[in-house]
């Protein structure tokens, strides 16, 4: 990207930011926003900026996106606090997501028909895990019951870091029977891979936190310097794995769990550093999706692709949620709402850029084209939903409540996490 390309990246974020307020209280979400931004310079429409999917600019900014959003995703999610009030994102991590990659690999062998079995799987993992960021309003509005809203940034915080291993030994698999491997190497590599990353990750993250707790204590480390501090802590993991035999994807989640789960002395502003450069990196990628991506797959379009997409987005979310949810008392117009806002964005991306470069599949393509497809409608139905769904849902509540029905489901208590998006704005957002 030259510097006339990168003005108009820098102009519009400069253009949005100065909007944000007004924005933010509308139905255009960032992600929106900044893959029409792309789009708009890509060579579809004006064709300013021309850049390959294979661009290694672009897979270096998505691999730095990766090991941060792992990072702070995981960071953010106290086990104790999900173990004991957080119920309903655990069924939908244990019980719903691999349910959705059960129906997501029928779903690609019946409509894709040209895809190996191991592809659909590959094609299924990466568009299990959600994005919460793109429906913001969701997370964020008190009129939702904190406990279904907080369910949806749990469960958005975790399944990226838990699809990531099943993608890894999937692609791995299918690298070695393509390569006509050994059996036992293959074996040997994933194991190394899925042990040495976490092994690495919570060392670094223990350790990390740890050192920081001390330096707090004695006064030796600055507000400023300790954001920092944090972020090198990803990049530290993720080196020391690779360094070791391990993934260091895996590893910067693993650290991400150990660091947020171990720091005594540290509020949540301390994220604050982290945040500010992954909402940067966040608009950057969307940026690139509809610049890059979005332009590669605009031709391959079919109607095959498009009814996986939907289909993808609908039934295969929402009756793995219907499924896992029985037996917790919730409203239909709950798990409805739970089903509806799993949107698929950032991890998906990245995930797919991932084995773009990694992977060497024979219908890689088609694989490819379809998770851009599905991110693409995902990105523009969620993000013009999630303020009518929120309104749709807090109005079925309060006729539900008029009407004496039992909510103490939807109601419960529960402790908060942090999301990963928590500015005052986005938290406005919610309530307009």
């Amino acid at each position: 990207m030259n510097e006339a390309n990168l003005l108009f990246f820098l102009c519009g974020i400069a253009l949005f930011s100065l909007f944000s307020g007004p924005i933010s209280r509308s139905n255009l979400t960032p992600p929106m926003a900044f893959a029409a931004l792309g789009v708009v310079l890509s060579p579809i429409m004006i064709g300013w900026i021309d850049l390959g999917s294979d661009n290694a600019v672009i897979h270096l900014i998505a691999e730095i996106t990766l090991i941060l959003v792992l990072f702070t995703d995981a960071a953010r999610i106290n086990l104790k606090s999900l173990w004991n009030d957080h119920d309903i994102p655990i069924r939908l991590l244990l019980v719903g997501m691999p349910l959705t990659i059960l129906a997501g690999t029928l779903l690609a062998l019946w409509l894709l028909p040209e895809l190996l079995l191991i592809e659909a799987i590959v094609l299924a993992i990466i568009l299990a895990p959600t994005d919460a960021a793109l429906g913001q309003a969701v997370v964020s509005s008190s009129r939702v019951p904190i406990r279904i809203r907080q369910t949806l940034n749990v469960e958005s915080g975790l399944n990226d870091g838990i699809a990531l291993p099943a993608l890894l030994f999937v692609i791995s698999f299918a690298a070695s029977a393509l390569g006509g491997e050994h059996e036992t190497s293959w074996l040997i590599f994933v194991l190394l891979q899925i042990s040495l990353g976490p092994i690495a990750g919570i060392g670094v993250g223990w350790l990390g936190a740890k050192a920081i707790n001390s330096a707090i204590e004695r006064g030796y480390l600055t507000h400023e310097f300790c954001n920092i501090y944090l972020l090198s802590l990803a990049f530290i993991a993720f080196l020391a794995a690779e360094l070791i035999g391990g993934n260091g994807f895996i590893a910067a989640f693993s650290a991400g769990v150990a660091v947020g789960n171990t720091l005594k002395h540290v509020n949540e502003e301390i994220y604050e550093f982290a945040e500010s450069e992954g909402q940067l990196l966040n608009l950057v990628i969307f940026f690139l999706f509809g610049l890059a991506l979005l332009p590669q797959v605009w031709s391959h379009i079919d109607v095959s692709i498009v009814g996986y997409a939907l289909l993808s987005l609908t039934m295969v979310r929402m009756i793995p949620v219907f499924i896992s949810l029985l037996g917790k008392h919730l409203r239909w117009e709950t798990t409805l709402f739970l089903g509806w806002f799993g949107p698929r964005g950032l991890a998906s991306i990245l995930f797919v850029l991932l084995v773009l470069e990694h992977a060497n599949l024979l219908h890689q393509s088609l694989v490819f084209d379809t998770v851009i497809v599905t991110v693409a409608l995902s990105i523009l139905l969620h993000g013009v939903t999630a303020l009518p769904g929120v309104n749709a849902y807090a109005t079925a509540l309060r006729i539900c409540q008029r009407r004496g029905d039992d909510l103490s489901s939807e109601q419960q208590a529960v402790s908060e996490m942090p999301l990963r998006l928590s500015s005052n704005l986005n938290q406005k957002k919610g309530e307009t």
